[in-house]
């Protein structure tokens, strides 16, 4: 069998206030041209397909143009699992309807998780849909009262469907999960705030291929039969040396894999540029492509007037500047690290300390913990 993978499509992306529409729509006509020239058996998304949980119309359009595309121009089965940045329920609207024209999307996480068959000229294969879900969500839906981190949610998720798949059968877990030792980006949105959202990737074994949504940056996760396809484009400087792309798996007839990844040519590239003012406008700096979104550094020890203002006139896309001078000099010399780099309990306990001269005691954090988690779970289920 061969199917692709991908996930973490983040549609309805903003990059430093540019909505990235017209750039996602970009690789994913290479996506369809992909589709197209190699004909898989089924494709798989492993979560956050939007970036929020009520995305922009403009977001909407383009999943529903291209998965139509899919199915009735190409006729390919699509499984699609809900991420921690979807409305679970939202995405799952209509799944049962859906499912008969090719189209299998797991929402918020159902009583019964049911495995999903294919079909190719050696039998059946089964996959599992183990969409994103809390531990207190799982722990109730499935009935697991020792269910309290995300190790355990998952490991409730395979233990309810793998008792649904034949023995020796081949089968593929989808799952948005933070496997342990996995790569992080800054892009990523933590899955917990307070208690440990690592997975150790031992919970996947039962399958002969783990499809992983979440880290943005392509990786095998420990066995060679995990892997993470990555995100669609880069989605913070941060992500600026990473290759984006799909993953093309062949499984043969006793579920042994083979896995291909297919690069992605993105509409502008995201790109860091270091150095002196005077040398960055001299062209003697950097030789890219002047409309990509640019983030520039700058070593200069004086202030320079209007620099925004004079590097867009070379570089239009020029999102941020960075002066080393600030970091070392400025407010933020407290810190013990770049402020952008911190979450959001490090930035405010930082800021408590500051201001009070004391630590935050583990009664206090604890608080912080659940007011932040709340303001997330809120967010992903905002109503417009």
């Amino acid at each position: 069998m061969r199917f692709l993978h991908t996930s973490d499509w983040h549609l309805g992306r903003l990059f430093h206030g540019i909505h990235l529409t017209n750039d996602q729509a970009h690789v994913l006509d290479q996506f369809l041209a992909l589709v197209r020239e190699s004909k898989p058996d089924g494709i798989i998304i492993a979560g956050d397909i939007y970036d929020r949980a009520v995305p922009p119309i403009e977001a909407v359009e383009l999943l529903n143009q291209l998965i139509s595309q899919i199915l009735v121009d190409y006729k390919v089965p699509t499984i699609m699992i809900a991420g921690n940045h979807d409305s679970a329920e939202r995405l799952g609207f209509g799944s049962r309807l859906l499912a008969a024209q090719g189209l299998y999307v797991a929402g918020a996480l159902s009583r019964e998780i049911e495995p999903i068959i294919l079909y190719d000229e050696h039998g059946p294969v089964y996959f599992a849909p183990l969409t994103y879900g809390e531990p207190a969500f799982v722990r109730e839906r499935l009935s697991c009262p020792d269910v309290s981190n995300h190790e355990q949610a998952i490991e409730a998720m395979v233990q309810h469907v793998i008792r649904k798949i034949p023995n020796k059968a081949r089968s593929v877990a989808i799952a948005h999960a933070f496997i342990a030792g996995g790569m992080e980006s800054e892009s990523e949105r933590p899955l917990s705030i307070g208690g440990s959202s690592m997975v150790n990737g031992a919970v996947f074994q039962p399958f002969c291929y783990t499809a992983l949504g979440h880290l943005h940056n392509s990786q095998q996760a420990g066995n060679p039969s995990i892997h993470y396809s990555g995100s669609l484009l880069k989605y913070s400087f941060a992500e600026a040396s990473q290759r984006k792309g799909i993953h093309l798996i062949e499984m043969d007839k006793v579920g042994g894999i083979t896995v291909e990844r297919i690069p992605l040519s993105p509409r502008r590239d995201v790109r860091c540029i270091k150095g002196y003012f005077k040398d960055i406008l001299d062209h003697s700096i950097d030789e890219g492509n002047q409309q990509d979104y640019v983030s520039v550094t700058l070593l200069d020890e004086m202030p320079i007037l209007d620099a925004m203002g004079k590097l867009r006139e070379k570089y239009p896309n020029v999102l941020q500047i960075e002066s080393p001078r600030f970091l070392k000099k400025g407010v933020l010399s407290g810190l013990p690290k770049d402020h952008r780099k911190l979450s959001e309990k490090e930035l405010f306990a930082a800021f408590y300390h500051q201001m009070t001269g004391e630590n935050m005691t583990q009664e206090q954090q604890m608080h912080l913990v659940n007011v932040i988690e709340t303001v997330y779970r809120e967010e992903r289920e905002a109503i417009l």
